[in-house]
């Protein structure tokens, strides 16, 4: 029987929560019982028929790396495991975490219902100290309800047809991110908030306390930058709260001030620990932090990143693995796509239709690669589905928005799940809802409110244009004289840009284009088709040659960065080998001055003009 070794930590996946980490925890990843229940009929733990089977999470029961492997329909999974809790001393509790299961969750331990939870992408978790005896086995029971075919969800690309079709993949039922114990105070931190104010030179700092409150408390706060202590403060405790903006003055800080701002090219981490103390001085809690001093906002046509305007380089990003859907197989899988994205030449990534492993975000931060976020999609509209994608969007928020790589927000991609959004008034407003909603909740960050087309709230205007012919892509967006046209007159995917109420004078992004599939097997899919790995490479510097001449536009982003799947448009196959030189993506991607030349066989023949 295992005991739990806190302190022992998973070390292939990381820790799973790196914005708030403490030394007490372990993971519970690994073998479970597993059973599946294609009707979804089973709805207590004495129902479930087990058998021989084991499934390794976190990964998905569709998926091969699982065990499991059967990617037929089933509307519920259970699993189950034993385990030996650790000794907790007295006022010690144990919380058990859950990064992402997909789509209804109930847990129960010892056969009793501790939580619920609803919503794929989002983290949940429960204090099961009360049920814990020392010395017992203790049985964890998860039951994840996924009905295949309901569209009124938010599930991106996840297929409601059997087979994968055209852009849509593989379904991912039940857990499929990090299952893990952690051992805290009675009284604790449970959420840090970091926001940077360039204009004022702070960070204003919010903790919120969990827990009995501690008359008298105190939150100590350090911020470092490599060895430099930029500020060592206390803050009093009020209400189950501290707020504070740290205003970093030091003299030596002032002096150099763009030495500590974060972006690509420099991904600056202020490391941040905080200690809760009593009213006698003990420290209670203690957590690790980090942020950054970094700002991102519109003004006129142009994306600014810390004041300037930043030309954005994105790729499309599925975030898709062959053998492990959308779990990463593990942290160095990871850190390598976010490596081979700035390797490519990119400054961004648009992660699409999937709310990413946090594990991904933290690399982004320390690597430094921008993020769109965009929340998966429903595909009906209806009252229940804008109550399912609100309430799960407000948690992506919460998870998220402290993380200093994500530079926007996309509640809605192509219309999707607001299909007649040019007739129909009642969706119209749910974008725009959902629009002033991020922007009251972050108003730090520009929002996107319907990504590609029909534009009706937004600080960028996001525009998806598949056209394979580089000529006709210069000829529509090739001069500011353009836009009243091109608003008017030209129509990307038969879609109107923007629609009526809409300003048309804000930033233009290039937000989907490319999707060139590599090959001739038929059952591959893509928006336009090369036969030779020369086409390729020629094709691709073309059309970003003409793209980054665009002056009209701020930013660009390519689809895609790996094959998914039937989906064969990546740079990269889906095993994440490049289809090309890495230095020749970089340089179409870039716009050098001078073009490198590879002999290598099979490379492109191809000398773009300096951009």
């Amino acid at each position: 029987m295992e005991r739990l070794q806190i302190g022992s930590a998973d070390p292939t996946r990381g820790y799973p929560r790196p914005m708030l980490q403490r030394d007490g925890w372990a993971s519970l990843d690994g073998l479970w019982s597993f059973a599946l229940d294609r009707e979804g009929t089973w709805t207590r733990p004495d129902q479930v028929v087990w058998d021989d089977r084991k499934i390794l999470v976190p990964f998905a029961p569709e998926t091969a790396r699982s065990g499991i492997h059967d990617v037929g329909f089933y509307c519920a999974c259970w699993y189950q495991r034993p385990f030996v809790a650790p000794n907790l001393r007295d006022g010690e509790r144990l919380i058990l975490h859950f990064g992402a299961v997909d789509y209804e969750a109930t847990v129960w331990m010892d056969g009793a219902v501790v939580t619920q939870h609803r919503g794929g992408y989002t983290p949940f978790e429960v204090d099961v100290t009360s049920l814990l005896a020392s010395g017992r086995v203790h049985t964890i029971t998860v039951r994840a309800y996924d009905d295949p075919h309901d569209l009124a969800k938010p599930r991106g690309k996840q297929d409601w047809q059997l087979e994968p079709h055209s852009i849509w993949y593989l379904r991912t039922t039940g857990v499929w991110q990090s299952v893990w114990v952690e051992v805290v105070p009675q009284t604790r931190i449970v959420l840090l908030r970091c926001e940077a104010s360039l204009e004022r030179w702070e960070i204003d700092i919010e903790a919120e306390l969990g827990g009995p409150a501690l008359l008298g408390a105190e939150l100590a706060v350090t911020l470092k930058y490599d060895d430099t202590i930029l500020a060592d403060d206390v803050y009093a405790v009020v209400g189950g709260a501290a707020n504070r903006a740290i205003r970093l003055s030091d003299p030596g800080i002032d002096d150099s001030r763009n030495e500590l701002l974060w972006n690509p090219a420099h991904p600056r981490i202020i490391t941040l620990d905080a200690k809760l103390r009593d009213a006698k001085g003990k420290i209670v809690d203690a957590v690790r932090s980090y942020t950054a001093l970094r700002a991102v906002s519109v003004e006129g046509d142009r994306f600014l990143l810390n004041g300037r305007p930043f030309f954005l380089r994105m790729v499309l990003d599925q975030g898709y693995w062959p053998d492990t859907g959308m779990t990463p197989p593990d942290d160095d899988a990871v850190r390598a796509d976010v490596e081979l994205a700035k390797a490519m030449g990119f400054n961004a990534v648009r992660k699409h239709q999937k709310i990413e492993d946090p594990r991904y975000l933290y690399w982004a931060d320390v690597l430094g690669l921008l993020v769109w976020e965009e929340m998966p999609s429903a595909y009906r509209f209806t009252k229940r589905s804008v109550e399912r994608l609100t309430k799960e969007w407000i948690n992506v928020l919460e998870r998220d928005r402290c993380h200093p790589c994500i530079v926007a927000w996309v509640p809605i991609n192509e219309s999707w799940g607001v299909p007649n959004l040019p007739r129909s008034p009642t969706e119209r407003d749910y974008v725009r809802a959902l629009y002033h909603l991020t922007k009251t909740l972050d108003p730090s960050r520009p929002v996107i409110g319907n990504d590609g087309w029909e534009s009706v709230a937004t600080d960028i205007v996001g525009i998806h244009d598949y056209d394979d012919d580089p000529s006709r892509i210069a000829r529509r967006y090739h001069a500011d004289e353009v836009l009243p046209r091109l608003f008017r007159r030209e129509r990307p995917a038969g879609r109107l840009l923007v629609l009526e109420g809409q300003r048309s004078d804000l930033p233009l992004v290039l937000s989907e284009f490319g999707g060139i599939a590599l090959g001739a097997k038929p059952d591959t899919w893509g928006y336009s088709r090369c036969m030779t790995l020369d086409e390729f490479g020629v094709r691709f510097a073309q059309l970003l040659e003409v793209v980054r001449s665009l002056g009209l536009l701020c930013g660009f982003c390519y689809t895609q960065f790996a094959d998914t799947y039937q989906e064969a448009n990546g740079l990269l196959y889906a095993d994440r080998t490049p289809k090309l030189p890495l230095e020749f993506i970089s340089a179409a991607t870039r716009g050098p001055r001078s073009w490198p030349l590879f002999l290598q066989e099979g490379a492109p023949d191809a000398s773009p003009a300096d951009e």
